[in-house]
């Protein structure tokens, strides 16, 4: 019999959400024999420990004797039990400073680490995620954020919606100008920003016609990698090229910059690309952006204006480019109002919940208890017995504190 936990979320700020919900953890009880589910008990998920407790799984106060422990955001490096399987976001493959001393313990105490996001089938591509709901908040973050800087309307904030159902009922408030929506990207997050789109009834276009044509109304368009990228040597784009070595490309986003009043950044941003426009660029007359929505929150990245997260209960701040610095919110014209809640899924808990909790029942769990005949586990683990699995062998100076 396997024993499987479901962690008690410690990182600060909370995160509400959780890996399996009550009915998803009842139903896996039921069909997986060699399987048994315990939960960790938790004031602060979205999910009361009594929701499980009527599915019929067991809420303990301490989860040491499972095997494998299920959380969502980094687990807390004083919480971390010896010898254990784990499997959560641990933002460690990027050499992600913050998170250098988690992964050195990790190491240190003989963890499994298996990580969400390397989760891929053998063509590579994710199969468990959160971006739907980070698409669908940032967007509808963004919108909230050009009504309130333009004092447009006012609808409430994502968190403040009990769920996807009653977030939707807020559109029908949205009374939008003749404005122009770049949206970047063309993953689950867009796809999730372009759910958004279609629900307040906003005109998609063409990129072409995004930057050369007039509207009466507000519109949208959606700009893949080819539609904002150039090879340096005059070269045709080549999708596979440009994400093996996004280094061989310029940026051609300035047009679009020159036409958007609002951007939301979805797009996955890769540290050798080339940025969107630079500081220089936004002091222009020309350059439109009053707006950005940032879900992918790279920190002075590829939008310059992105220099801090922000907060759930905080979610807008300012960037003044004149002298490249954050303002308080909506503090004056010349600014930039910027969003870039780094937690967005966190707003819509249990929806996001629930879908990322089917992808992990259906694609994922029968290999982590089984034989793992496709390799979908070895693929995401980065450690194991002490060591670095060899596809993240890289991180060996990372780990030593050598770069």
């Amino acid at each position: 019999m396997i024993h499987i936990g479901i962690l008690r979320e410690g990182k600060v700020p909370v995160d509400k959400r959780v890996p399996l919900t009550p009915e998803q953890c009842g139903k896996l009880n039921g069909m997986m024999e060699n399987i048994d589910i315990y939960v960790q008990r938790s004031d602060i998920r979205c999910f009361k420990d009594e929701e499980y407790m009527e599915h019929g799984i067991k809420v303990v106060d301490s989860i040491e004797h499972c095997d494998i422990l299920l959380g969502v955001k980094e687990v807390p490096i004083k919480d971390l039990i010896p010898g254990k399987t784990y499997m959560f976001f641990s933002h460690t493959v990027k050499e992600q400073e913050y998170n250098r001393e988690l992964l050195r313990e990790i190491i240190n105490r003989k963890i499994r680490l298996i990580d969400y996001e390397l989760l891929t089938n053998e063509n590579g591509k994710r199969l468990v995620a959160f971006g739907r709901y980070a698409g669908i908040v940032g967007a509808y973050n963004g919108i909230r954020t050009y009504g309130e800087r333009y004092n447009l309307f006012h609808i409430r904030k994502a968190s403040e919606c009990y769920d996807l159902h009653d977030l939707t009922s807020e559109y029908k408030k949205v009374h939008l100008p003749r404005i122009k929506i770049a949206i970047t990207g063309s993953g689950r997050v867009a796809k999730g920003a372009i759910e958004v789109m279609n629900g307040m009834n906003i005109r998609h276009v063409t990129p072409s016609d995004f930057v050369d044509k007039y509207f009466n109304e507000a519109v949208f368009t959606q700009l893949n990698s080819r539609d904002y990228h150039i090879h340096k040597e005059g070269k045709d784009f080549h999708r596979d090229e440009f994400f093996k070595f996004p280094e061989r490309y310029e940026g051609a986003f300035l047009p679009y910059a020159h036409s958007a009043h609002l951007l939301i950044a979805a797009a996955y941003w890769d540290p050798r690309s080339p940025v969107l426009f630079t500081v220089r660029e936004m002091m222009e007359n020309s350059f439109n952006i009053k707006v950005v929505a940032d879900i992918t929150c790279d920190i002075e990245g590829s939008i310059p204006s992105t220099k801090a997260p922000s907060t759930i209960d905080d979610p807008v701040y300012d960037f003044d480019p004149s002298e490249n610095r954050m303002e308080a919110a909506y503090s004056d014209e010349a600014n930039l109002s910027v969003m870039a809640v780094d937690n967005l899924p966190c707003e819509l808990p249990r929806d996001a919940s629930n879908d990322f909790g089917k992808e992990l029942m259906a694609k994922v769990i029968p290999d982590l208890v089984g034989e793992d005949k496709e390799e979908i586990i070895k693929r995401a683990t980065i450690t194991k017995d002490g060591s670095l699995s060899e596809r993240f062998n890289y991180l060996t100076d990372f780990v030593k504190g050598k770069s």
